[in-house]
């Protein structure tokens, strides 16, 4: 049997060379702190989960106590076994199960050592056999939903039908405020020291199996509400001691042996591997700062903005971000190699550098220094931004990510090719497939954005459709394409200040577009202004039933609302306020144009 407290290490070790770990298990956990955390949530994910009650078997079968009383057929229960004399009684599997109860010793149950409250009883937690054990009910009960801890003899709780401590020294109380048990003083539950290790490691292994979960759930006192260490300060400190202090047991290692081959095919690798507990929960403090950036340089300059791109830093451990200085102050901190900053003053010549920050804080010297200056203001209804793709990376056939800088900054294309051309060379973007398909995205604009043109291009084969223009995030517009070359121009987007240009699928068609000589002209107000359309209001928006179109300048206007996939589903004439009845259209987003004297405006309508 295990004796408590017993500190050697080569115990541990020599334990656990009897587990049946299977060949190749463990492979991809390579990492320290939470980083191996994630990669063990990653093995263990997914289990097999038999159901809550496919546990009654399981305990019949493998929860025996063969390991206090040998050739035992009674239940092995932690809340009733007796390591060192006779158990005070015992139970027969199936038959001795609960039932009800009114004292201890009068049947067993499943004990969710994390209560079932705490994630609402749902799969597959509710079922999963490393964390159901067999218990004597009453003393089941007696725990309830109260955290492990630490109990203060001084503040026993005191319930009918069970004496405290119980018959095999588990016992109810308020926790004791000192020593490694101190930052708690509510109710806890103490199991025998035989059995803390147990449950110290099947709340590690909980909260790593369950890591992309147990952040959302609701409040309990163990968990801190976060999703890495989980633990609270006072319970984690609490369980790590027992951790150590009781030693994985060759019963611990059997059953978990049995959870995987027998029951849900997962193990918990806190009884394979008992040293991660430490390498995760117990970290060294990390006192080394990352190296300098180095080759900073301005990649673009415009009238109120200026782009700055780096070579990464490197770290012991890991480059968390940037801080990036303007004229010797700080202006933002950003995770990537390059940064967009902006509202600075035209015709102005600025300073930059930057400073590398690790995951614990640590920052490294600063680059080095690099000048920009600003343009001037750009002018209305020139050019914006132009991109002719030449600058594209080298010719690739692959389908993958694309950055390169043009003119006018640092563009994005995903599930793009670069081998294609339609004028010169052309981005390929693969906009097969409504989950996974490719998006372009240009640099950050400073002086908005009033008509953009493009060509397109089917390449391949695949079904001719649409592709929808969002700035800033909201829908300006669709652009057609086909397998004949065509430029299209969407005219009074009108947008002010910084502008960002995605394109995107809207999976009207099915294909892989060619994208070539793409621009847009800086905004301008006399685009609506002389048309008027600018004091046109459109209320509510969202609109549910019935849309208040309000005219300001009376005058023949053609209004028509197209769905995301560029398909028109409404048009009407007016000259006035009037109220459309929209009660037909299905719930969604939709592109609403007004054509006032061949002048267009477009803007975001959503149904609801």
């Amino acid at each position: 049997m295990k004796q408590f407290y017993t500190l050697i290490a080569t115990l541990i070790f020599s334990t656990v060379a009897f587990a049946q770990i299977p060949a190749g298990y463990y492979d991809s956990a390579t990492g320290t702190g939470y980083t191996l955390k994630t990669q063990l949530h990653n093995i263990i994910d997914n289990h097999n989960d038999q159901g809550y009650n496919a546990m009654d078997g399981f305990i019949s079968s493998y929860d025996l106590d063969n390991y206090y009383e040998t050739g035992s057929n009674t239940i092995l229960d932690p809340y009733s076994e007796n390591p060192t004399g006779s158990d005070p009684y015992t139970f027969s599997p199936v038959s001795d199960e609960c039932g009800n109860y009114n004292s201890e010793g009068d049947c067993y149950n499943k004990e969710h050592i994390i209560p079932q409250s705490v994630f609402n009883q749902s799969l597959p937690m509710r079922s999963d056999a490393h964390h159901l054990l067999p218990t004597d009910g009453r003393v089941n009960g007696f725990r309830s939903n109260y955290p492990f801890g630490v109990v203060d003899d001084s503040q026993l709780v005191n319930q009918s039908g069970i004496s405290n401590p119980t018959q095999n020294g588990s016992k109810l109380g308020g926790n004791l405020n000192s020593g490694y048990s101190a930052g708690y003083t509510n109710t806890v539950f103490e199991p025998i020291d035989e059995f803390k290790g147990d449950i110290a490691r099947i709340y590690f292994y909980f909260v790593t199996r369950y890591e992309d979960q147990v952040g959302s759930w609701g409040s309990y006192a163990m968990f801190d509400g976060s999703s890495d260490k989980v633990l609270d300060d006072p319970f984690l400190s609490i369980l790590l001691t027992w951790h150590q202090n009781d030693p994985v047991s060759q019963k611990e290692i059997d059953r978990n042996n049995n959870i995987y081959y027998n029951h849900q095919s997962n193990r918990n690798p806190f009884v394979d591997h008992p040293e991660w507990v430490n390498a995760i929960w117990v970290s060294t403090p990390d006192t080394e700062a990352p190296t300098a950036p180095t080759n900073l340089v301005v990649t673009n300059e415009a009238s109120t903005s200026i782009n700055i791109s780096w070579t990464a830093s490197t770290d012991n451990v890991s480059v968390e971000s940037y801080d990036v200085y303007v004229d010797g102050v700080f202006n933002t901190n950003v995770t990537a190699t390059a940064a967009n900053i902006i509202n600075l003053t035209p015709e102005t010549t600025y300073s930059f550098y930057v400073i590398a920050i690790d995951t614990s804080g640590n920052e490294s010297s600063q680059s080095n220094a690099v000048n920009g200056t600003t343009t001037e203001v750009g002018t209305p209804g020139s050019d914006c931004v132009v991109e002719d793709f030449e600058n594209i990376p080298a010719n690739s056939s692959q389908y993958t990510s694309r950055t390169w800088t043009g003119t006018n900054g640092t563009w994005n294309a995903t599930e793009a090719r670069t081998d294609q051309s339609i004028n010169n060379r052309a981005i390929l973007i693969d906009y097969r497939g409504s989950s996974d398909s490719g998006v372009l995205t240009s640099p950050t604009a400073t002086d908005g954005i009033g008509n953009l043109t493009v060509t397109t291009q089917r390449i391949f084969s695949g079904t001719d459709g649409n592709l929808n223009v969002v700035v800033n995030g909201n829908i300006v517009g669709t652009i057609p394409y086909s397998d004949t070359q065509q430029t299209t121009t969407i005219s009074n987007i009108n947008i002010e200040g910084n502008v960002t240009v995605e394109i995107s699928d809207n999976d009207s068609g099915d294909a892989r577009v060619g994208i070539d000589d793409l621009s847009w002209t800086c905004y301008s107000s006399l685009s609506i202004n002389e048309n008027d359309l600018d004091r046109l209001t459109i209320y509510p928006n969202p609109v549910g039933s019935y849309l208040n179109v309000n005219l300001k300048n009376p005058q023949a206007t053609t209004i028509e609302i197209f769905d995301v996939l560029g398909k028109r589903v409404y048009k009407n004439q007016l000259s006035s306020t009037k109220r459309l009845n929209l009660e037909s259209l299905k719930t969604g987003v939709y592109i609403i144009k007004f054509t006032q004297n061949n002048k267009t405006i477009s803007k975001k309508l959503i149904k609801s």
